[in-house]
């Protein structure tokens, strides 16, 4: 009976263990998602002065297509053409012109600036929202808005490097406007239809089409260091392809409110890396930018 007992006991406590192993999952992960979309900074601004914005954004889609592909290209085969034009307006929406324009504000402004203004996209995601489906926007978000757009116009009235980042810092606003509206178009469009891996393979491979005559038109003359080629495959591979299958492993682990948190950790590690790797400065001007913009966010993700 006590060695019954001893059994059961023992049992019980590895079952506790991995139970308590398993919850502790999904947060680590959201770290080490929040820790590679943060890298994706650091790699644009390495990379994208070397390739210029089309051509790098060209790279970044085809290799981050070639990760997703083999795991839903079942999926994209029965798809009819109807939806493959639907795929395409969200694509440029929601995918190719925001990669366009971060990478663009890459060549202008610290890593740390522009993901920063990446943290814009969850209220710009609310704002459509109220406008295209009348979603209502309690007391709470509307400070949550104000207070980040506050923290933009103070961000883009600063400085990096002693030139204006002004243009940047509108640039990478702009994409997270275009992440906003993409987001309230893919969920109407989208999600109902197709499953979620399969809307970012297909979005990442039909950007990578759209955007492919112009980046052969644009590529650049001069050679490309190794240095830029290795950003660029890091954009490509790990910040895309890999990042997009660990946020729907998160997501089915702990629900979309869940996985959204990462909002909060990706301008950190951004900054975090930049600094660490690119040895740039965090002014006070940036730091309490970005605080705005954090609890702006804050707010307006809260019920």
């Amino acid at each position: 009976m006590n060695a019954d007992h001893a059994r059961f006991s023992t049992s019980r406590l590895v079952n506790l263990t991995a139970t308590a192993a398993a919850a502790r999952r999904p947060p680590l992960e959201l770290l080490l998602l929040a820790a590679i979309w943060g890298a994706s900074f650091l790699f644009m601004r390495v990379a994208a002065a070397a390739f210029g914005a089309f051509a790098l954004v060209e790279i970044r889609l085809c290799l981050g297509a070639l990760v997703l592909l083999p795991f839903t290209v079942g999926t994209l085969r029965r798809m009819p053409s109807e939806m493959w034009l639907r795929l395409a307006g969200v694509a440029f929406v929601n995918t190719a012109a925001p990669f366009l324009l971060f990478a663009w504000a890459a060549q202008r402004a610290p890593a740390g600036v522009v993901a920063i203004t990446n943290a814009t996209t969850v209220m710009f995601t609310a704002l459509f929202a109220r406008l295209m489906y009348g979603e209502r926007i309690a007391a709470g978000r509307i400070a949550g808005l104000v207070c980040g757009f506050v923290g933009v116009a103070t961000l883009a009235s600063g400085n990096g490097g002693g030139q204006s980042i002004l243009g940047a810092v509108l640039a990478g606003t702009s994409g997270s406007i275009l992440y906003g509206l993409g987001a309230n178009l893919s969920a109407q469009q989208l999600v109902p239809r197709l499953a979620p891996s399969a809307i970012a393979a297909g979005t990442l491979s039909v950007s990578a089409v759209l955007l492919a005559p112009v980046a052969a038109l644009r590529w650049p003359a001069a050679p490309i260091a190794p240095v830029a080629w290795l950003s660029a495959a890091g954009l490509g591979l790990l910040c895309t392809g890999t990042a997009y299958l660990l946020y729907y492993r998160i997501m089915h682990k702990i629900g979309a409110a869940g996985v959204s948190t990462v909002t909060y950790l990706i301008p950190l590690f951004g900054v975090l890396w930049a600094w660490v790797l690119l040895g740039e400065r965090l002014t006070a001007t940036t730091a309490f930018s970005g605080a705005l913009i954090l609890g702006g966010v804050f707010l307006s993700q809260r019920r």
